[in-house]
């Protein structure tokens, strides 16, 4: 195939796969600056852009985040392939898709002797560390050095496993996550590019608060999504079957009326002082019902939102060591979370479906250099990205089986002519936790279509300009039949292309 065919195949199909745009960006790489910049890569666990106020969060402010955005570009259209944990970490790592680089649920193990980006830059010649949640089961490959969170980790007083050796800490683990970052990037000696990859565990369930943080909003009532009541009567089985809602799912432990079991006497006075009040007056209040269901939306959000608190400080210690050292004009800072979350949006927390709060993932990236301050752009990136993208401003080739493309031509405003028009999405992991069904799908600017499949035979579409919080399913709607029809095709080009034959054919 000829590259221009190539190219109109891809365009067709609403993808660009990363040989296509490589070789154009690749002296952009290497003419921008004789020296290799830094890449300063921070990413938070369920971290929904909609509760962040450069994104327009009704609910909180993020100054430090917001900063990024200020002095960088924010992506509005960042999706992730598959919206749960661990593989969003092995697609970040591999630049490919579940079904290839083989972890497709959180179930299974990463296999570290792979290619990855880090083992890349290091070979080229960078410094590479891990330092916070890894979760994936093997040790960390590809790092000069690492130091991770066993499995979830915890919020207080966390074990941390340090080449290979575990060790407690008394604290609590975005501050602890934090130290060792700032101690490694000041004790780094050489004059070594760095990769720096800073992860947190926040803000994951079960949303623990750090003792700074316990009592932020008490007095303020959180906003209600719109869709906190949905009743899903114009969705299919798989909305309506899921089992993580805000109303039935949630436990003890998540609502905190019990308190974390680790925690040391000074941390448990703090606890008890912040909840314990709060906690009688539920239970002689005796709801049922919305209000019930009302106050469990206002326990859950806000104690997300002190864990994001937390998140917040302690990427401005990291910006202030930059700033002060002399790295921040050489640096590429990106902050993304490992996918999206709900907010109570349709009644529900978690992630997993490729409904838009979880699909999405916020992305920041700021480097003076290239990077216009305060931009925004809206074309559609993925995950699958990051990797080639690493790649390239390292001016290291970008392998031809990574499946992503570099976004450096993106960042700089100047967005390749090729570059996707749609996107590509697979889920996996059920029958499992939170009874998410199996299923794959494309999002265009405006359109989604969704297959469920496994255990059911399912299609949804949802028109993302009249109807963007995906309440009516349009598939079965006879004005939405060449819409169908042609999303139906492209997603066949897509899984072709990717080469996904798992899960059932597209009809």
């Amino acid at each position: 195939m000829t590259l221009r065919t190539r190219r109109e195949f891809l365009r067709g199909a609403g993808a660009l796969a990363a040989a296509c745009i490589t070789p154009g960006l690749a002296g952009l790489a290497r003419g921008a600056s004789p020296k290799r910049p830094n890449i300063l890569f921070i990413m938070t666990d369920d971290h929904a852009s909609h509760a962040m106020s450069c994104y327009g969060s009704r609910l909180n402010k993020t100054p430090n985040l917001d900063r990024l955005a200020m002095e960088g570009m924010r992506l509005e259209n960042s999706f992730c392939t598959n919206s749960i944990c661990a593989p969003c970490r092995a697609v970040i790592l591999t630049g490919k898709y579940s079904h290839i680089n083989g972890l497709t649920d959180n179930a299974q193990k990463f296999d570290g002797a792979q290619q990855t980006f880090p083992k890349l830059l290091q070979k080229a010649g960078y410094e590479t560390a891990m330092i916070g949640k890894w979760h994936l089961k093997t040790d960390p490959t590809g790092f000069d050095y690492w130091n991770i969170l066993p499995g979830q980790g915890l919020y207080y007083n966390p074990v941390m496993i340090e080449m290979g050796a575990r060790k407690s800490h008394t604290g609590y683990v975005t501050d602890i996550i934090t130290d060792y970052a700032l101690d490694w990037l000041k004790g780094r000696g050489g004059d070594k590019p760095f990769c720096l990859m800073f992860h947190h565990k926040a803000p994951h369930r079960e949303w623990e608060p750090g003792p700074r943080h316990l009592t932020l909003y008490d007095d303020v009532t959180m906003p209600e999504p719109a869709t906190l009541f949905d009743d899903y009567q114009g969705r299919g089985r798989a909305a309506r079957e899921q089992d993580m809602s805000i109303e039935k799912t949630m436990t003890a432990r998540d609502l905190k009326l019990t308190a974390p079991g680790n925690l040391t006497a000074e941390q448990k006075q703090l606890w008890d002082s912040a909840y314990e009040p709060k906690n009688e007056a539920f239970k002689k209040a005796n709801l049922q019902g919305k209000d019930l269901v009302r106050w469990k939306y206002q326990r859950y959000i806000k104690d997300y939102l002190r864990c994001i608190a937390s998140v917040d400080e302690n990427v401005g210690r990291v910006l202030d060591y930059l700033d002060e050292s002399g790295l921040a004009d050489n640096t590429v800072v990106i902050y993304t979370s490992d996918q999206g979350f709900y907010l109570g949006d349709h009644g529900w927390f978690d992630k997993r479906f490729m409904y838009e709060e979880s699909l999405r993932m916020p992305l920041l990236v700021r480097y003076p250099k290239e990077i216009k301050a305060g931009s925004i752009n809206d074309d559609i990136v993925l995950n699958l990205d990051f990797a080639p993208t690493f790649l390239d401003y390292a001016g290291v080739e970008v392998p031809a089986d990574m499946q992503g493309a570099s976004m450096r031509g993106v960042l700089a405003g100047k967005t390749p002519e090729d570059w996707r028009r749609s996107m590509y999405y697979h889920y996996y992991e059920y029958p499992a936790v939170h009874s998410v069904k199996r299923h794959y799908g494309i999002r265009t600017r405006r359109h989604k279509l969704i297959h469920f499949y496994h255990d059911i035979d399912e299609w949804e579409l949802y028109d993302l300009r009249n109807d963007p919080d995906e309440l009516t399913n349009v598939y079965d709607d006879p004005a939405y039949t060449d819409v169908v029809r042609r999303l139906k095709e492209q997603l066949k080009r897509l899984r072709a292309m990717y080469k996904d034959d798992t899960g059932a054919a597209v009809e």
